[in-house]
């Protein structure tokens, strides 16, 4: 369910939603989705610990078996009640080198929150306006300006839309002297057009532009994960092996010409690899009425 600005889901208190999973000896394990009233929250079987900050959880499509993975932040007691909830499911516990943040540093290129520095996802068009997508931890509240310098004098755009459930953002430029072109920067004095959007396939090969690290490159490995930062949880989120750094938050995931996310966070570095988190740029733009162009 998607979102509208000021209202995160889950309000229907009490929804739940039951997921099958194959289990070694059952055959059947029931994982329960439950969204609190007033809150988005996921969590396993009562007693699991599996809502635990710097985890993260999903479906594998081949097994049918839910996989949890844990970063460098998970020890103890916490991990050792993690293994057990994993366990009773039979399910699968992967561990993730690193500890697992959003992309976000001071610098260049777009400011938004408290002079962050993040990155353009996607541009995109409703009628005569121009947006651009970023991630919504980068940005404030929806009405306050984005800058393109880290003092705040030169103003490009203002929010327009956030959802911090899914971790996006529309921004309507204001700057009407500003080229915007429905492409991805490549760093390479070239631009990669984007003329269609679609939510990637497990095992497609993509690529992530940003201004910290340049474009990089690997594969989806997992669709519609559930991620607990310490900032709390964010849903529907795309898991891949492609690199990021503090200040790529918001940055464009794409296949070719096809855009498919935008940088939520993850763990590792591109010095000693890691894993990313994309929001799904076909949930947002079908939440906010925009396209490519």
């Amino acid at each position: 369910m998607a979102a509208t600005p000021g209202r995160r889901p889950g309000a229907e208190g009490g929804h739940a939603m039951r997921i099958g999973l194959r289990g070694t000896v059952a055959g059947i394990v029931t994982l329960v989705v439950i969204l609190v009233s007033g809150a988005a929250a996921v969590a396993a079987p009562p007693g699991s610990g599996a809502a635990v900050p710097g985890t993260a959880w999903w479906i594998d499509p081949v097994t049918a078996r839910i996989v949890v993975a844990a970063d460098d932040t998970v020890t103890g007691a916490a991990l050792a009640r993690l293994t057990g909830a994993v366990d009773r499911l039979g399910g699968r516990l992967v561990r993730e080198p690193g500890v697992r943040t959003r992309r976000i540093a001071g610098g260049d290129v777009v400011f938004g929150n408290a002079g962050f520095r993040c990155t353009i996802g996607f541009n995109a068009r409703q009628a005569l306006n121009v947006y651009f997508l970023t991630a919504a931890h980068c940005v404030g509240d929806i009405g306050t300006p984005v800058f393109a310098d880290p003092n705040g004098l030169v103003p490009i755009g203002v929010v327009a839309a956030k959802d911090e459930t899914h971790d996006y953002a529309l921004v309507r430029y204001t700057d009407a002297a500003i080229p915007k072109p429905s492409a991805v920067n490549l760093y390479n004095g070239t631009l990669q057009p984007i003329t269609a959007v679609s939510g990637g396939s497990v095992g497609q090969a993509v690529q992530r532009s940003g201004p910290v690290t340049g474009v990089r490159s690997g594969r989806i490995t997992a669709l519609n994960v559930t991620v607990y930062f310490a900032g709390g949880m964010v849903t529907n989120l795309i898991r891949t092996t492609v690199c990021a750094e503090p200040g790529d938050s918001g940055g464009p995931l794409f296949s070719g010409a096809t855009g498919i996310g935008m940088t939520v966070g993850g763990s590792g570095n591109c010095t000693a690899g890691g894993v990313t988190y994309f929001s799904q740029v076909t949930r947002a733009m079908s939440q906010y009425g925009v396209t490519v162009y």
